[in-house]
């Protein structure tokens, strides 16, 4: 244990020596002087604790010295205990107090009190340090806490623009991709032609679905992943998903089969993108690992209340089954089983990932159920507000009276696109609708055309050299060109997350199309500007 340096200060050396035969102790560590003088420099220049000062002195008395130790902000926190022969009478007692004093010891001393309030306060500035000691350590940890955090914060947002930067660097050429192969399947192609075409469809969807992966998993851990509840008709989300992963179901000689209960409704208010992303991931994956049999997805009622339905939705299937001691790291991400038989599948070990991610956001549990060599059942159970039957066949009426029209003939489009690529597939796409159209490559090029030029609907990527899409949209929507501050504003973008839309309909975009684009989307929202 360290010991405390205690102070003595008495003008009378027999007084000094008969508190140090009270007082000596392991623990304490005595320095004692006749001089009010001296004990002002060795106040100054030694941790004193505590300090027991006699009152009566010649040239300066301790209530004098107390006074000048308080008024220093190094000697103030020493403890002082007033040592006198003075009366008893309160007036001196508060004179004490009043100077800085704590207590008073009155001669001729007692050993036992003596010694009993100087151990009082000793074990009180014992705790009082440690006290302060660990606040020092605290505040420290505060500091580091906050520099962690400003560095976190930091590297947060350096990923999110290396997120944005990759997205668009990479969806940007699929983009390109895609496009070509849909214009290239309206074209007439020989039978060899067209299956080399097929082959090309599905490894670039491939390679955007691993990218798209990546992206989801970088979005959710950097809090960036929203869902969007809207009217989503369940059966034929089902349907749809089922459908895509028929092919390769059949490919494989696959019976995969769509089980829906009776009184499913119709209409639930879901996320109509995540939920198919769910079911498309845990059907490739019973495809991929199942070799012969069946794979059923199942949506089945568990429970109903006025509005409310509880709904069970499970993939099946007569695989290769998971081990107990896998299944506890199936889910992790990149995590995939060391097995000969499962590396020859290959993947990214993202898709479960993404999935139990995907429905812990919704609200839901994702379950599994499997044994080795017998297969695997995946589920969760979730419950969704529904629509009435007759309002979502009153839904269904009006979106038959809006088709989609075939022609958009009459339309002045102006295209801001400078990636060679896609702004040859887009063109190609707004021939193909006999839109009148004008491209340019940079947001300059889209102001200085404006001057001169009138268009129904701007098509604006958002990433251009020289000056951007956004930054063009927010001079045109600041009146930089007279006249033109209400034209309708599309801006693509390849970006992902929900920032990169925020920011769009920041700048003044009235719409935003994700790239890689269906054409029958973007033609959805050019069709609204007709008028």
């Amino acid at each position: 244990m360290n010991k405390v340096n205690l102070l003595i200060v008495d003008d009378k050396p027999e007084n000094i020596i008969a508190l140090e035969a009270i007082l000596d102790q392991q623990d304490i560590n005595i320095i004692s002087t006749t001089s009010p003088n001296e004990a002002l420099r060795i106040c100054w220049e030694k941790d004193i604790a505590l300090a027991l000062v006699d009152v009566q002195m010649p040239d300066m008395n301790g209530f004098e010295l107390v006074e000048i130790l308080k008024s220093n902000a190094k000697t103030q926190d020493i403890m002082v205990i007033f040592v006198t022969a003075i009366s008893l009478e309160v007036k001196y007692a508060l004179k004490g107090l009043n100077a800085g004093a704590i207590d008073y010891l009155y001669k001729p001393l007692d050993p036992y009190v003596t010694s009993a309030k100087v151990d009082s306060f000793i074990q009180l500035i014992r705790t009082q340090r440690e006290i302060k000691s660990k606040n020092q350590q605290l505040e420290k940890f505060q500091k580091e806490l906050i520099k962690a955090k400003n560095e976190a914060e930091l590297g947060k947002k350096a990923k999110e623009n290396f997120m944005a930067n990759m997205s668009h660097e990479i969806r940007t050429p699929i983009n390109g991709i895609i496009g070509l192969i849909n214009l290239l399947k309206k074209s007439e192609l020989n039978s060899d032609q067209k299956e080399m075409l097929n082959l090309l469809e599905v490894s670039s969807e491939s390679l955007l679905g691993v990218i798209n992966d990546i992206l989801d998993i970088s979005k959710i851990e950097a809090g960036k992943f929203r869902i969007n509840y809207a009217e989503t008709n369940i059966r034929l989300i089902l349907t749809q998903a089922t459908n895509l992963l028929d092919i390769r179901a059949k490919e494989k000689k696959l019976d995969l089969k769509l089980e829906i209960a009776d009184n499913l409704p119709e209409i639930i208010i879901a996320d109509s993108l995540r939920l198919n992303q769910i079911f498309m991931n845990l059907l490739s994956n019973a495809v991929k690992f199942t070799q012969k049999g069946e794979i059923k997805l199942k949506a089945e009622v568990l429970g109903r209340k006025t509005n409310t339905v509880q709904i069970r939705f499970s993939v099946s299937d007569s695989g290769i089954g998971i081990s107990s001691a896998d299944q506890a790291k199936i889910f992790d991400k990149f995590e995939q089983i060391e097995d000969h038989t499962i590396a020859q599948h290959g993947g990214t070990g993202l898709g479960l990932s993404i999935v139990k991610k995907l429905v812990e956001l919704k609200g839901g549990t994702l379950e599994l159920t499997s044994k080795e060599g017998e297969g695997s059942t995946f589920s969760f159970t979730k419950w969704y507000e529904f629509i009435a039957d007759d309002k979502a066949k009153q839904d269904a009426n009006k979106i038959n009276e809006t088709e989609v029209l075939s022609s958009l003939k009459g339309l002045k489009v102006l295209v801001a696109e400078d990636n060679v690529i896609n702004k040859f597939v887009l063109l190609k796409v707004l021939d193909g609708w006999e839109v009148n159209s004008d491209v340019v490559v940079n947001g300059l090029d889209v102001l200085e055309i404006l001057k001169t030029n009138n268009y129904d609907v701007i098509l604006m990527d958002t990433y251009m050299p020289g000056m951007n899409g956004l930054e063009a949209t927010e001079k045109i929507r600041s009146g930089y060109i007279p006249g033109k501050e209400n034209i309708p504003i599309i801006t693509f973008t390849a970006g992902v997350l929900e920032t990169d839309k925020e920011t769009s309909v920041k700048a003044g975009a009235n719409d935003i199309l994700s790239k890689p684009f269906k054409p029958a989307i973007l033609h959805q929202k050019i069709k609204i500007y007709l008028k």
